[in-house]
């Protein structure tokens, strides 16, 4: 027995549904499906296309009031998917540049490229952070940089290289472990109490054979603190003290 053919009326529902526009009504995220509205239609639970969803998959759920399509094949809306991404009055486009890819947070946040400048940018809203984890490294070459934090900025790691000829801290410099310096030291300027150098401790100058007479010196105008000498007193008892070169 052959099937009936479907009536003229029934013909022009299904073309009518094989695409009809409406707009998100419901989502459930956690079963990545929606309702629409279309006219005086109201949809079942339907899949909505990603922008990718195999090896490679993005999610970015439609929400409530979004304008939208409905592709049902056949014309069977029971069974359709729908397809999101389509501007409206109460959700209207965020660029008017056809230079720009910019994408929009609900909380302010901005990521764009503007490939006619060659220019990235990211910009979050108050109390946004950022975490990158790179397990293995991570490489930036530029022609400058530029990093302002306005409270407070870390550095962990078991050796820091930096590799400049020249490199200038404009603020007070506190060393918590050892100093070294291989390269000699050299200072100009007033410190505590008017002083170009102050130390509060012992010093010892040395060679690289252990504290000797022939090490290090200290040299305080002409006067040498290893290679000086002093007036001995005279045969009247007079003397005049202090050190000579």
């Amino acid at each position: 027995m052959s099937e009936k053919a479907p009536s003229t009326i029934e013909l022009k529902r299904l073309i009518e549904n094989l695409v009809r526009a409406g707009t998100i009504m419901a989502v459930d995220e956690p079963g990545y499906k929606c309702r629409v509205k279309s006219g005086g239609l109201e949809t079942n639970w339907l899949r909505w296309f990603a922008r990718r969803a195999g090896n490679v998959r993005h999610w970015s759920p439609p929400v409530v009031g979004e304008q939208c399509m409905v592709f049902s094949p056949g014309g069977d809306m029971a069974s359709g998917f729908v397809l999101v991404g389509l501007f409206s009055d109460s959700m209207p486009p965020n660029g008017d540049s056809g230079d720009v890819e910019r994408t929009t947070y609900p909380d302010g946040a901005v990521i764009e490229y503007d490939h006619s400048a060659s220019a990235l940018k990211a910009t979050l809203p108050d109390g946004g952070t950022a975490d990158i984890t790179v397990p293995a490294s991570i490489t930036v070459h530029c022609k400058t940089a530029d990093v302002t934090a306005s409270e407070s900025a870390k550095v962990h790691s078991q050796e820091i290289t930096l590799d400049a000829p020249m490199n200038i801290v404009t603020g007070q410099l506190v060393v918590q472990g050892l100093l070294t310096y291989t390269a000699g030291m050299a200072g100009s300027g007033s410190g505590p109490g008017g002083r170009t150098a102050q130390i509060d401790g012992d010093m010892e100058f040395i060679n690289g054979h252990g504290i000797t007479t022939d090490g290090g010196d200290i040299v305080a105008g002409d006067i040498s603190v290893l290679g000086h000498g002093h007036i001995e007193e005279d045969a009247g008892g007079r003397t005049s003290g202090g050190a000579v070169p």
